[in-house]
């Protein structure tokens, strides 16, 4: 898959820092996209709701690209205007699924687009491309975002199923670091249960925190329960959440 070259990531609120959780109600990642439908048309207005209606049925008339910008594309920009700051994160996932883009399509939206564009391809990936590892790159740079809200929109199903070990252990660390919740990674129970170097690093961590005096994130004592050890702190360890494991 070919990257288009990134665009800076423009958000249309505030989201650096900001809330990582949608504000209609949803967590598109999880949500079946018929119900995502219904829940927004409870939410939107008539004017909104008609924009939406239209823009749908124009994503699954002109599937794919057509010109050097396709019209679904078009009508992701225009959704925080159209639907409201609170619901364009839904409002965009059903674009991307009417026009049934792919691993390139999203790639290029994701690439190309503001912060919230990217943030409404993440939480699309489970609905699109869930065995597709080509759409990988996306979770990876979102991960390396200093936007907490991509982070968190960046560990749902899509990538539970396609991060590796090393990569995904990471992540949780990140989210600790940044005051993600951990509620937002999907699959936290089954991939935590167990994981040895994840509670190494958990404690590794813990312990750097308490020796500077800095309190210890409660997800931190909730994700190592989850992986079968008891609190612990160790005296080799790193407050970077983005350090090598030994």
């Amino acid at each position: 898959m070919t990257r288009p070259h990134a665009a800076p990531a423009t958000p249309e609120a505030d989201t650096t820092g900001g809330p990582a959780t949608p504000g209609d109600g949803a967590t598109p990642a999880l949500t079946p996209p018929a119900a995502l439908r219904r829940r927004l048309d409870d939410r939107l207005g008539g004017a909104a709701r008609a924009w939406l209606d239209q823009a749908l049925d124009e994503a699954a008339a002109h599937p794919g690209a057509h010109g050097p910008v396709s019209v679904w594309e078009l009508r992701l920009a225009e959704a925080g205007r159209r639907c409201g700051p609170a619901h364009a994160d839904t409002a965009r996932v059903l674009i991307l699924h009417a026009a049934h883009a792919d691993a390139d399509a999203l790639s290029r939206v994701y690439f190309q687009g503001t912060a919230d564009e990217r943030r409404a391809v993440l939480h699309a990936l489970p609905h699109l491309v869930p065995d597709d590892p080509a759409a990988l790159p996306l979770v990876e740079d979102a991960l390396r975002a200093n936007d907490t809200r991509l982070v968190a929109a960046a560990l749902g199903p899509y990538a539970a199923r396609h991060l590796d070990a090393h990569a995904w252990r990471h992540a949780v660390l990140k989210c600790l670091f940044t005051g993600v919740g951990l509620d937002h990674v999907a699959d936290l129970d089954r991939r935590a249960r167990g994981d040895g170097e994840l509670a190494r690093m958990l404690g590794d961590y813990a312990a750097e925190r308490t020796a500077a005096g800095r309190p210890v994130p409660e997800d931190l004592h909730r994700v190592l329960a989850l992986t079968g050890s008891a609190p612990a702190t160790s005296p080799h360890g790193t407050d970077d959440p983005h350090g090598k494991e030994s």
